[in-house]
């Protein structure tokens, strides 16, 4: 008799206990569940830039390493096609970049993030690089300018 006693005790205390651990799960992925998106904290998206907007400082260039990988925006690097890396600038934002030593502008789409070279501003694919003529050099110093989508 007293052995039943003790066994009903026991899983009482085992079933308690169960309840007690599940409840607990079930608050804790209610918590995580509010911290999540949408309905939960908001992030925070960089405002638009605006058109005109213009900086100046190093650009560089890369592509052979990076070709055919995915860009921090999602979409697949092509060091050919007209893109750039920015540190700042929202994705799909219109640059127009000056080579200061030449003059020659090229239109470019960011599409990455970077350089992450003290003193750069831009890292321009090798396509853009061509464009403006610093490939054999590496960098070069250029003006940035916001210009509106193609």
């Amino acid at each position: 008799m007293l052995e039943a006693n003790v066994y009903r005790a026991a899983k009482r205390l085992s079933l308690t206990l169960r309840a007690s651990a599940n409840a607990s799960a079930v608050a804790f992925v209610v918590v995580l569940a509010g911290c999540s998106h949408p309905g939960g904290a908001r992030v925070a998206t960089p405002p638009p830039p605006r058109i005109g907007a213009t900086e100046t400082g190093i650009a560089s260039w890369y592509g052979p390493n990076y070709d055919g990988r995915r860009a921090a925006s999602g979409e697949i690097f092509d060091m050919q096609k007209l893109t750039a890396a920015h540190q700042t600038l929202p994705f799909q934002t219109w640059v127009q970049v000056t080579n200061l030593s030449n003059g020659k502008r090229v239109d470019v789409r960011i599409t990455d993030r970077g350089p992450f070279v003290k003193g750069r501003i831009i890292d321009l694919s090798l396509g853009a690089a061509r464009e403006i003529d610093m490939v054999r050099e590496g960098t070069a110093k250029v003006k940035l300018k916001v210009i509106a989508p193609r």
